[in-house]
């Protein structure tokens, strides 16, 4: 107990960062148990369901939005930093371990891991009914329809998109939180901090951020906000994808040519990237809500997608989290460790 009250900052980073992810391997976010998202999720829509009873001008609910945004990644984030502060002054393990939890629940590594063989095991079985109902819980694509071949597109787009925000992109603001506490000495919750916080602009995007009468002017700001936080740590994963997959001239050049197709400034180039990392091809016609949209064709169908091309994306998508990982904690050992 004594070694770890008088621990410094950078054995404490490297602490609560291995563990989050030992427990996000091993855990994830069993349906069952309440996650930070559904909190944030419950606050967002309260507020959304707020500002649609006032019937306010267009002008007046952008500013909503921009307070919608601020509020909830600001208060995402002092309330982790709060808690994590808190715990680790009670009981140095005690708050150890809760920061750590709260930084897995930004890594959804096991839960896309889970999300597709979910949906590749009754594919396994030729039961395409049921692979279509699982998938439904995953995407926003009208599934009822889709074909082998489609259902595996959708998985694999659906791997390869979430792979930087729900996964990479939270590491990557868990490292910036961990730098900053070492550099800063901001302290312990700091790292869980950032990460929520970047967790709550992911979950603000998702439910606000789109172009539909009822959210342009309400979701504008957190989806452009989310944009830019994705932005860095995807070209950083796109970059790793590239160069684990030995061809880094073909990936990044396909991926500033044909991601930015993509009305997303990040998912194209994330999509792009697996697609030519795998030998694949991405894109094409969805339906949503009976209408149909038209996605740029990300790589070149050199072969078809298989259950192992899905497991071969979530398989780059773990070397890269742990390359990451094991780059920063061995940056904080040989930089800052006394």
């Amino acid at each position: 107990m004594n070694g770890l009250i008088g621990m410094g900052e950078p054995t404490r980073s490297i602490l609560v960062l291995g563990l989050a992810a030992v427990i996000d391997w091993l855990v994830g976010d069993p349906w069952s148990w309440l996650h930070p998202v559904q909190v944030i999720g419950a606050w967002i829509d309260r507020y959304r369901r707020w500002v649609w009873s006032l019937a306010a001008p267009d002008r007046v609910q952008r500013w909503l939005g921009v307070g919608l945004a601020l509020s909830t990644i600001g208060g995402a984030g002092a309330l982790a930093g709060a808690i994590g502060s808190l715990a680790f002054k009670l009981n140095p393990i005690l708050g150890l371990g809760i920061e750590a939890v709260m930084v897995a629940a930004c890594f959804a590594g096991r839960s896309l891991r889970d999300a597709a063989e979910d949906v590749l095991e009754p594919l396994a079985r030729e039961d395409l009914p049921e692979a279509r109902s699982r998938l439904s819980r995953y995407v926003g694509r009208e599934t009822e329809h889709l074909d082998r071949p489609e259902i595996l597109r959708a998985v694999l787009e659906t791997v390869a998109e979430n792979a930087v925000d729900g996964v990479l992109g939270p590491l990557f603001w868990a490292l910036v939180g961990a730098g900053a506490t070492v550099i800063f000495g901001w302290g312990s919750g700091a790292i869980a901090a950032v990460a929520l916080g970047y967790k709550a602009a992911s979950t603000l995007d998702s439910m606000v951020g789109y172009k539909d009468s009822r959210h342009r002017d309400l979701g504008w700001f957190s989806a452009r906000l989310e944009d830019y936080l994705t932005w860095l740590p995807c070209r950083l994963a796109v970059g790793s994808i590239a160069l684990i997959s030995r061809k880094p001239l073909q990936v990044w050049g396909r991926c500033r040519r044909d991601g930015a197709l993509d009305p997303s400034p990040n998912s194209g180039w994330s999509e792009c990237a697996y697609a030519i990392a795998l030998g694949v091809q991405l894109g094409g016609e969805n339906r949503y809500r009976g209408q149909v949209k038209y996605k740029p064709l990300l790589g070149d169908p050199q072969r078809p997608i298989e259950p192992e091309t899905v497991r071969s994306a979530l398989g780059l998508t773990r070397v890269v989290f742990l390359g990451w990982l094991c780059g920063a904690i061995g940056l904080l050992a040989l930089g800052f460790l006394p």
